[in-house]
This record gives structure tokens, sequence and C-alpha cells, in this order.
């Protein structure tokens, strides 16, 4: 592999992580939760960006097994993965002098290194097993021995996040995946610090990249469930037809005519929406409207498309229903107008931010 390659390689995450550090910030201004997600992320786009200046050190460099850079860097990047709160409230995590407790060990390894340096220490290169086990006594030996067993600790960390994430139930079920795989691409590294390979060690950071990136989308996708959603006014008459003229000049009013039309059309044929076999064509058919219009007027009010839009109702309905008592389990549901059980649990946590599991428990 290439210097240039491992230099893109190398800034191109830089320049993700950057993206990432900037809009957690933006999020954190507004919950404390994003907050350790925007400056670990910031601190893997300087560390990354930095290395990206060393691309052809870092090409032509035969470390050896159990290299003090690669292993320390390796402990820095288990640690800082490992405290990840994933937009958990974790309390061990988030607490700074926990977090610097949870830090130690580390920093004295650090400590121990830079003063080393300082004083002029010479690395052991150490190239094979034999090499290891005839020099296992040496002082340099042992701080590698010791670096890298507290890696496997922080990496027994990062495999134990799901058990505790699964103590959270609004936790989202993807992070549990998430954590998993991000627990195996630090053993990959692993594998990559004791033996060292070039490609090996570029195929980990697109992994890293990825996943972060990853994160951020997931992150973003939750905060946009929680964002208000559009509210269904009641129509009081039905709305005529108005002057293809009028219309023309005002594009917004002509767009809120139509839903005012479509909307008392929905409110007194409910057993018409009620059926799962009722989707966008049949309410075209309804209104007298053709399906670009339709779209555009409810687009016009907040919703992205047709299928929300009947959605919204069938789910209305369905917390009608629970509030009745007529729905006790998943099955039930299916009386509101929903076709399967699975587009019950999606249209319902689209709608109201929680699952549908969340909302019967918490109204019996």
């Amino acid at each position: 592999m290439s210097e240039n390659i491992l230099f893109i390689t190398l800034g191109s995450s830089a320049v993700v992580h950057f993206v990432i550090t900037c809009v957690m910030a933006l999020f954190a201004r507004h919950r404390v939760q994003y907050l350790s997600l925007a400056w670990v992320n910031g601190i893997f786009c300087a560390t990354t960006l930095v290395s990206s200046f060393f691309s052809h050190t870092i090409a032509t460099a035969q470390p050896g097994i159990l290299h003090p850079g690669m292993l320390l860097a390796l402990m820095c990047a288990c640690y800082l993965q490992s405290i990840y709160p994933l937009n958990i409230s974790m309390p061990g995590f988030l607490q700074w002098e926990r977090m610097w407790l949870y830090a130690r060990p580390i920093l004295v390894v650090l400590a121990i290194y830079i003063g080393a340096a300082l004083m002029g220490s010479r690395i052991v290169y150490i190239y094979s097993a034999k090499e290891l086990a005839g020099n296992i006594l040496s002082s340099d030996i042992l701080m590698r021995l010791c670096a890298l067993g507290l890696s496997i600790y922080y990496i027994v960390n990062i495999f134990l996040l799901p058990h505790r994430i699964a103590r959270h139930a609004n936790v989202p079920r993807y992070l549990i995946g998430y954590c998993i795989v991000m627990g195996l691409s630090v053993v990959f590294y692993t594998y990559v610090a004791i033996f060292y390979d070039l490609r090996l060690l570029a195929i980990y950071i697109l992994l890293f990249t990825i996943l972060n990136l990853y994160l951020m989308f997931r992150t973003l996708e939750t905060l946009a469930l929680q964002l208000p959603r559009p509210v269904i006014s009641e129509v009081s008459e039905e709305q005529g037809e108005r002057a293809k003229e009028h219309d023309e000049e005002d594009f917004n009013e002509a767009n809120l005519h139509r839903f005012q039309r479509i909307n008392f059309w929905m409110q007194n044929h409910k057993e018409e929406w009620k059926d799962s076999t009722f989707g966008r064509d049949r309410l075209c058919q309804e209104v007298g409207l053709n399906r670009h219009l339709v779209l555009q007027s409810v687009r016009s009010q907040g919703f992205n498309n047709v299928h929300d839009y009947i959605g919204s109702f069938r789910v209305a309905e369905l917390k009608r229903m629970i509030a009745r008592g007529e729905v006790k389990t998943l099955n039930d549901t299916l009386a509101a107008g929903f076709g399967t059980t699975q587009t019950v649990r999606a249209c319902f946590l689209k709608a109201e931010g929680i699952t549908f599991d969340e909302y019967l428990a918490k109204n019996p």
C-alpha cells in the first residue's frame, strides 16, 4: 500500500470525525448526553489528522511485535470507546471524577513511557515469538504486556456495554449490535498491533470511521423520531371546489383548502380507512384529486407522504381503542386498519416516538 493511499485514508477519517464532532457538539448544547460523543470524536479527529502528516513514516515502518506506539494507541482507543455513553446517561461514565479514575492506569503507563523517552530509553524491537520469550523479563517488554493487559480490560468493558445498555428500556436495539461490532473491531486492531500489517491497519481505520458515522446517523434518526408531529385539526364542514384562478394565485392557500377537504373526508369515513386495503389510490378516488395534488396537500401540512397521513389516523384510532380497553395484545391492533403487526410497530414508533409495547405498558 502506498503512502498516498494511507494519507487519503487518514485524512478522510479526520474529515468524517470532524463532521461528527460538529454535529454532536451542536446537539450537546440542548442535551448533555451527546457531549461525550462530541469530545471523544473530536479526539479521534485530532489523532487521525496528526497521523496523516506522518503517513510516510507509518507506511514505511516495520514496528515488529507489540511496538509501544501501536500498544499505546490501542490502549487509548479502547479507553475512549469504552466510555461511550451511547446517548444514555450512564453516571459511571458521564461523571468526570469517575472518568478520570477509570483513566488512571492509562495515565500511569503514559507517564512512564514519556519519562523513559525523555531519559533517552531505546525501544527493543521484537520480530518473532522467540525473541519475545527471550526478552520477556526486560522492563520494556513488561511495560508492553502491562499496556496490552489494560487494553484487554477496556475491550472486555466494551463487550459488557450491551449488558449495561439492556438495563435501559428506552434504548434503541441497534446500539447492542453496534457495541458488539465495535468490540470486534478493537479485537481486530489488537491483532494488527501484535502482527503489524499496513493493509489491515487501513481496513481498521475505515471500519472504525464507518462505525462512528453509522452511530451519528442512527442518533440523528432517533432525534428525528422525537420531533413534534403534525397535528390533525378538525374540519367542521366539507370544503367545496375553489376557482382554479384563485388556486394558482395562492399556492399555499390552495394546498390548505385541499388538505381540509381530504381531512374532512377522513374524519367522516372511519370505516373506510379502518379497512387494511385502504390506501393512497382509494383516497385519491374518494376525494376526487390526483396523486400529485393529494401528496402536495399532505406535505404542505408536515406529513412525509400519504401513507404517513393515513397511518396517523390509524394510530390515533388505536390509542382510542387502547383507552377504551379494546386492545390488550398486539393482535388486537389490526382492527384499527393496519395490515400486519409489523406495520403497527413501525407506524406507532414513527408517529409517537416510542414503541407500541412501551405505550401499551404505560396505558394498560
